[in-house]
C-alpha cells in the first residue's frame, strides 16, 4: 500500500501502453462503518474486470481529512493507494486528488458508503471500450431496485430534467456518484466543484462539450451511517450550478426561455386587453391595471433577457474561440439567425410605437380625454422602449461577430485567399 498526503503529491504517470487500465477512486470521510466493505467489494470485482476487457485495475482511496478510524483501517490494505487530505477539503476536491494521483487510462470512482455496487463497474467499463467518453451509473432509469429516499428521488428526478432541458440530451440521473470515463476528457470537464455539487456539474458539461454519454442501469443501497447531503442546501447548490454551467456555454439558451415567456405573458395580456374592449369594457378595474402593468414589464423585460443571451452566446464564443451557438434549441431556426434580424424587428417597433404616441398626442389635442388615452401612450412607451433595446443589441452583436471571426479572416489574407 502507498500513503501520500496531501502536501506531498506528486502527478502520476498514466499508463500509455495498449490496453484499458482502471483507476477506481473511492472519497472517503468519516467512513470507518462501511470503508473495509466497499474496499473489499471492488477488489473482488477484479476478475469481472478483467473479462470486461480491463488489464490491470488500481484501486485509490482518497481519506478527506476523517477524525474517525478510516485512515486506519484503509492501511491494512496492501492493494490499496491511499491518498490522505490534511483537512476537510470536500467530495469534489476528494474526487480530482484521485483523478491526479490515478495512473489509469480509464476512471471510475464511487461512494465509501455501499450504496453504489462495484460488482456493475464491468458493465459501465464495456461501454467506455466501445465508445462511450462517459458512463453514468443511473439509479432512476426503473430496470434496477433502488432503496433511495423520497425525497431524494424526486429531486434527482427534478434536476436530471433541468439537466436535460438545458442541454437538449436526456439524462436519467444527473447526479450519480457512480461514473466511468476515459481519461483524455478531464481536459474538457474541468474546471469541477469541490463540493458535492460535483457530479451534476459534470454530467452538465459533458453535456454542453458534446462528450459521448451512455447510462448503464445499477441498483442502489441505503447507505451505511448518516447522510452527508441536505435535500435543501444542495438542492439550491445542485440547480445554482447547473444554472451557471449551462449559461457559460450557452446562454441564450436559459435567458432567451425565460425572455420568450415573458413576453407571451404581455402579449397574452394584450389579446385579454382586445378581447374586453370589444366587448364593451371601457374602464380597467384593480386587477386590470395590474395585469396591464405585469404585462408591460415582463414585456420590455423578456425583449431585454433574451437580446441579452444572444449577446452573451457572441462573448462566449468569442473567450472560448468557438464558433457561435445558434439557438435556444442547438441549431438555427431562422436563416440568417433571428438576432441579425434585430435591427429591423427594432426600428419597426420604435416606429410603431411613435406613430401610437404621436397619434395619441393629436387625438388629445382634439378633446379625447386622458382617461381613454393612457393605455395607447404606455403601449407606445413599451413598443418604443423594446425597440430600442432590439436596436442596441444588433449593434452590440455585429461587433461580437466581427471580432470573433477576426482571427480566421486574417488567417485566409495571410494565406492570400479571397
Amino acid at each position: 500500500m502507498t500513503v501520500i498526503t496531501y502536501d506531498q503529491l506528486e502527478c502520476a504517470q498514466v499508463q500509455t501502453e495498449a490496453g484499458w487500465k482502471l483507476s477506481v477512486i473511492i472519497p472517503a470521510y468519516n467512513e470507518e462503518k462501511g470503508i473495509a466493505a466497499i474496499v473489499e467489494r471492488v477488489l473482488r470485482a477484479r476478475p469481472m474486470l478483467s473479462s470486461a476487457g480491463i488489464t490491470t485495475t488500481e484501486v485509490v482511496v482518497v481519506d478527506d481529512g476523517s477524525r474517525d478510524r478510516t485512515a486506519a483501517i484503509l492501511r491494512e490494505y496492501h492493494d490499496v493507494r491511499l491518498v490522505c487530505h490534511s483537512v476537510n477539503r470536500g467530495y469534489g476536491a476528494a474526487l480530482k486528488t484521485g483523478f491526479y494521483n490515478a495512473t489509469g487510462n480509464m476512471l471510475a470512482f464511487l461512494d465509501a458508503d455501499g450504496t453504489y455496487p462495484p460488482e456493475y463497474l464491468p458493465s459501465l467499463c464495456r461501454a467506455v471500450i466501445n465508445g462511450a467518453d462517459l458512463v453514468i451509473g443511473s439509479r432512476m432509469s426503473g430496470e434496477q431496485k433502488s432503496e433511495m429516499p423520497v425525497t431524494r428521488r424526486i429531486g434527482n428526478f427534478f434536476f436530471a430534467n433541468v439537466v436535460s432541458l438545458i442541454g437538449r440530451h436526456h439524462v436519467s440521473d444527473s447526479a450519480s456518484g457512480m461514473r466511468v470515463f476515459r481519461r483524455d476528457i478531464l481536459e474538457q470537464l474541468y474546471p469541477l466543484p469541490d463540493g458535492l455539487n460535483f457530479t451534476p456539474v459534470m454530467s452538465t458539461r459533458a453535456i454542453h462539450e458534446g462528450l459521448k454519454m451512455a447510462e448503464v442501469p445499477i441498483p442502489y443501497s441505503e447507505r451505511l451511517g448518516r447522510s452527508k447531503l441536505s435535500v435543501v442546501r444542495d438542492g439550491f447548490r445542485f440547480l445554482n450550478s447547473i444554472v451557471w454551467t449551462a449559461l457559460s456555454y450557452n446562454p441564450v439558451r436559459i435567458l432567451g426561455a425565460i425572455g420568450i415567456a415573458g413576453v407571451s405573458i404581455a402579449l397574452l395580456v394584450l389579446v385579454a386587453l382586445v378581447v374586453l374592449r370589444m366587448g364593451g369594457v371601457a374602464q380597467l378595474a384593480e386587477w386590470g391595471v395590474f395585469a396591464v402593468y405585469t404585462g408591460l414589464v415582463l414585456g420590455v423585460t423578456g425583449v431585454s433577457l433574451f437580446s441579452l443571451g444572444a449577446m452573451f452566446n457572441y462573448l462566449v464564443s468569442l473567450f472560448q474561440k468557438r464558433p457561435v451557438r445558434q439557438g435556444m434549441f442547438g441549431k438555427p431556426i431562422f436563416n440568417p439567425p433571428l438576432e441579425r434580424h434585430f435591427w429591423w424587428m427594432g426600428g419597426l417597433s420604435v416606429l410603431v410605437g411613435t406613430i401610437v404616441g404621436v397619434g395619441s398626442l393629436v387625438m388629445s389635442f382634439n378633446g379625447w380625454d386622458i382617461s381613454r388615452l393612457w393605455l395607447w401612450l404606455l403601449g407606445s412607451a413599451m413598443l418604443t422602449l423594446m425597440g430600442v433595446q432590439l436596436i442596441i443589441s444588433w449593434l452590440v452583436i455585429r461587433v461580437l461577430a466581427e471580432l470573433s471571426q477576426r482571427e480566421t479572416k486574417a488567417g485566409l489574407d495571410l494565406l492570400g485567399k479571397v
